[in-house]
């Protein structure tokens, strides 16, 4: 239905026929999805309302809507393929907390678009933000799985990216056998990780191998300023690759330590423990010869690993790296 003095049109799905000239639409709460070219080639279109229980936003549904200048996907988990191609208004997405997959060219010639900020996405298919011109950073979280081919290709302004750290995360394409998820994007100078790293590398035992880490994880942004654009993913990869080696080196030699650490600290508990027993025996020796010696030796060893217990339970997890996920 439409309302003639605002066109404001409450969309309820179905066989129901968008009007050409719509400029905002509010999405009926019963639907739990937009369907396929639901507001195709709609260029009068500037706002749309949407609700939480929206879960997936189907190809081509926003395709060509030139004038649409935000929108909120609130609940929504997957956008398929073009579903906001070509929508060169667009500044201002918020994507939802439960967002899994962009597919293919989801947003590609969104030539508005400045900043992405997707912190559950896992899956960002070939294209999805190709040709995005005043786009300047793109942000993801934890969750992040991969980022494939041409994702990003031809955002010159784009200078900041903020990633995981992940083996496999960038795959080569197929079609060119390179690594072509950045290319064109001549500005891209920055790299910031995020996940639980930076927590990891603050628990390890040496001061030596955290400013190590911390440098290795500084190389890339110094790196691609002086990287040709059609060499910037594969730096990234490669990086990307080193540091986690590296990484698990550390960690390697961390445990190692803490293993000898544990090991000297409970012989000094056990020492501690024997050396009290034979203070104690010196003083009571006429009970000591009458206890039976078994019972001596079964209390000895009680207070013995007693005190190892103790050791291991209470400072132990101070030592332990804190993992990254």
């Amino acid at each position: 239905m439409a309302d003639g003095g605002d066109n404001v049109f409450v969309y309820l799905g179905g066989d129901q026929v968008v009007p050409q000239d719509v400029t905002h639409i509010v999405i009926d709460r019963s639907l739990t999805i937009i369907p396929e070219e639901a507001f195709y080639n709609r260029r009068e279109l500037v706002s749309v309302e949407m609700h939480e229980g929206i879960e997936r936003v189907e190809r081509d549904a926003f395709y060509l809507c030139r004038r649409l200048r935000k929108i909120n996907l609130i609940g929504v988990m997957e956008i398929e393929r073009e579903a906001f191609y070509n929508c060169t208004s667009l500044t201002d997405v918020e994507f939802a907390e439960k967002l899994e997959r962009i597919q293919v060219r989801a947003f590609n010639f969104c030539e508005s678009l400045k900043k992405i900020k997707m912190p559950s996405v896992r899956t960002v298919e070939a294209g999805a933000f190709a040709n995005c011109p005043a786009l300047t950073e793109a942000e993801f979280g934890g969750n992040l799985e991969t980022i494939q081919q041409h994702a990003f290709l031809s955002c010159p302004l784009l200078r900041r990216i903020a990633v995981p750290l992940k083996d496999d995360m960038i795959p080569i394409d197929p079609q060119w056998l390179r690594y072509t998820q950045f290319n064109h994007c001549r500005n891209l100078s920055t790299v910031d990780l995020v996940g639980g790293i930076h927590k990891t590398i603050s628990s390890l035992l040496l001061e030596r191998w955290r400013t190590e880490m911390k440098q290795e994880i500084n190389c890339i942004n110094q790196d691609l300023l002086n990287t040709p654009h059609l060499e910037k993913t594969r730096i990234i990869r490669a990086w990307i690759r080193t540091v986690i080696d590296r990484m698990e080196h550390y960690k390697a030699e961390h445990y190692r330590l803490l293993k000898e650490d544990m090991t000297l600290l409970e012989l000094a508990v056990w020492k501690a423990k024997l050396d009290e027993k034979e203070d104690a025996d010196s003083n009571q020796k006429v009970q000591a010869k009458r206890a039976k010696i078994d019972v001596e030796s079964a209390r000895k060893e009680r207070r013995i690993t007693s005190g190892a217990d103790i050791i291991i339970r209470n400072i132990l997890p101070f030592l332990q790296l804190s993992e990254e996920e």
